[in-house]
């Protein structure tokens, strides 16, 4: 997609890598992050530089994808999920000057294929979140999710083990 053929009400810079046949929502902003094709980023979605997200996934509407992280193919981001790339967020430093992009440590976050995160659900950085997993809605994940587990809570806990993830019909195709 070119940026000349994008809604009006949506804001991606020039340094976005987006893939083919990705589809947009209102009001979104996109900045030196990468989309990948037939994703879909629905209204008041903020993905900012440095972010990945593969093909097939679906964010929803008021999710935050902060810098650090990446999201593989085949992922579902509910409603208004907010991921979190900073640990120790201060305004300034111990002398009272601006923090810069300098005195902080983003801490990277994996979401891997074919995961799901429910509406409202808060990620910390320096998570891993594996193939298949569930994260419910309104979950606080602070440590790693295995791959097809199924996590709730406040800090969330493990729930429950999903079956495991099919090959997409493309791959089933060329073997």
């Amino acid at each position: 997609m070119s940026l000349r053929e994008l809604p009006p009400n949506v804001c991606v810079s020039p340094d976005v890598m987006l893939g083919e046949d990705v589809q947009f929502g209102p009001f979104v902003n996109l900045y030196g992050c990468s989309v990948g094709d037939a994703s879909r980023i629905g209204a008041f979605v903020e993905v900012q530089r440095d972010a990945r997200i593969g093909k097939r996934c679906k964010i929803s509407s008021h999710s935050f994808v902060c810098s650090g992280v990446t999201i593989e193919d085949e992922v579902f981001i509910g409603h208004g999920v907010l991921f979190i790339n900073d640990r120790h967020p201060r305004a300034t430093n111990a002398d009272g000057s601006p923090k810069s992009a300098d005195n902080w440590v983003l801490e990277r976050t994996q979401v891997r294929r074919g995961a799901s995160i429910g509406s409202g659900a808060i990620i910390m950085c320096g998570v891993e979140i594996g193939a298949g997993a569930m994260v419910a809605a309104g979950a606080l994940v602070t440590h790693d999710v295995p791959a097809r587990a199924t996590v709730i809570g406040m800090p969330a806990r493990q729930y429950a083990n999903r079956q495991p993830l099919q090959p997409h019909k493309a791959e089933r195709e060329c073997k």
